[in-house]
């Protein structure tokens, strides 16, 4: 499965990529099932690997991603080692009225930013391997989300619900990204679009003209 991007919506540089997955963890993690079953499909928080050597900030291809589901989930016994895996990330997104263009003939559309990655999927049995990957992951989001809570008083919880805990590893060897920011548009009509959603109460809105803000 690739996404179709058109040229003057790809990314102007790698790190975009390597952002909007950091911004934005939650991935929706898809493999392909039996002719009966269908494909199969999972919402699930993923992680760039601390312990990976290297920097994803230009180049995602070979980088280490962790991510967890719970075991009782029929897409966990699907997944096999060295079988492939497809994540996509969803960024900052909102409806662009035509009313913003001030010009007519306009069509209505919605900017989006998103990035598929595809790769292969490493198991993790050891139960102290999957403890640590939950670890890992309580400290990306405390300190890019939370407020730094401190797990220490509640490690010995997570050693009871780490067995139903389902880790894995996931090394990238292709990723794609869309940032459909307006750049179709004539330069005055994607101010406009940009300063709209600038000054808007939408908090989508206000990502997406961040993310403008951003073009070259």
């Amino acid at each position: 499965m690739r996404m179709f991007v058109p040229s003057f919506y790809r990314e102007p540089n790698n790190s975009w990529m390597a952002d909007l997955i950091r911004d934005n963890p939650l991935a929706l993690a898809v493999t392909n099932g039996s002719p009966e079953d269908g494909p199969f499909a999972t919402h699930l928080p993923v992680i760039f690997d601390p312990d990976a050597s290297g920097d994803a900030g230009d180049e995602l291809t070979g980088t280490t991603l962790l991510g967890h589901m719970n075991r009782a989930n029929p897409h966990w016994a699907a997944l096999r080692s060295g079988g492939v895996l497809l994540l996509t990330f969803t960024g900052p997104h909102a409806y662009v009225s035509p009313t913003v263009y001030e010009k007519t003939p306009a069509a209505p559309t919605w900017n989006f930013t998103a990035v598929h990655v595809r790769g292969v999927v490493e198991k993790i049995d050891s139960t102290e391997e999957t403890l640590g990957v939950v670890q890992s992951t309580v400290r990306a989001f405390e300190g890019a989300f939370g407020d730094g809570w401190d797990m220490t008083d509640s490690l010995g919880y997570f050693r009871q619900i780490v067995p139903a805990v389902g880790a894995f590893r996931f090394t990238v060897t292709g990723a794609s990204g869309m940032f459909k920011l307006s750049q179709e548009q004539p330069g005055e009509v994607r101010e406009r679009v940009r300063a709209s959603f600038g000054q808007s109460g939408c908090t989508y809105k206000r990502e997406v003209a961040g993310l403008m803000n951003r073009l070259p």
